[in-house]
């Protein structure tokens, strides 16, 4: 009787839209594969996602896709311009815009800071006061974690106890094309440094990941 009751009040509530159901795993799967390092299935992803919110007409919705995706590029030290998104500039909500300029780089005033998604808004007060950034390991999401450090890193605020944390969470993610980034960077700074151990130990972890089998 309780599964019948259950089963009732379910079949009471109206359902989802069906572009609904469909973009939100689809833009998920295009964020993973994008981070896997998968570009075809990324591409194909995010092409069936972006089809199915512009059956809405909402230049928002679409625009908030674009910025996903360009999210994923930024944790990856990836720093494309993102067109996708500024195509849609001009219809896109304040808050849409401000984070476009906050994965560009940009200093934000502190209103649109505060349009900002509220794990990132600290790492955005901190590059546009070029002050020292607070510890990103109270940012529990990884991905917002990642684009942190990256923008840090792109303002030139991001300190050796930042990249090694970058590396860390894609690696603890399993996030193969933030991590080669972030191995590379560790490489080349040990390079830079003399330290030609540690260089050569990453040099070895990054052939790990690009190894085929």
């Amino acid at each position: 009787m309780a599964v019948a009751a259950l089963l009732s009040a379910c079949s009471s509530a109206p359902l989802p839209p069906d572009w609904q159901l469909q973009a939100r795993p689809a833009l998920e799967s295009a964020v993973s594969a994008q981070l896997l390092g998968d570009s075809g299935i990324a591409q194909r992803e995010f092409e069936r996602a972006r089809a199915l919110l512009a059956r809405t007409g909402q230049p928002g919705l679409v625009a908030r896709g674009e910025l996903m995706r360009c999210a994923a590029q930024v944790a990856s030290l990836d720093f494309a311009s993102c067109d996708g998104f500024e195509r849609l500039r001009a219809d896109a909500p304040a808050s849409e815009q401000a984070y476009a300029d906050h994965l560009a780089g940009h200093a934000l005033a502190p209103g649109a800071i505060e349009l900002l998604p509220p794990a990132q808004r600290a790492t955005a007060s901190a590059i546009a006061s070029k002050a020292a950034p607070a510890s990103l390991q109270t940012i529990d999401d990884p991905l917002s974690r990642l684009i942190c450090a990256a923008l840090l890193f792109r303002a030139g605020q991001a300190d050796p106890a930042t990249i090694a944390l970058a590396a860390d969470t894609a690696s603890a993610q399993g996030w193969r094309r933030p991590l080669l980034a972030w191995l590379e960077v560790q490489a080349r700074l040990a390079e830079r440094a003399g330290a030609n151990d540690e260089a050569q130990r990453l040099r070895r972890r990054i052939a790990l990941v690009t190894e085929k089998r």
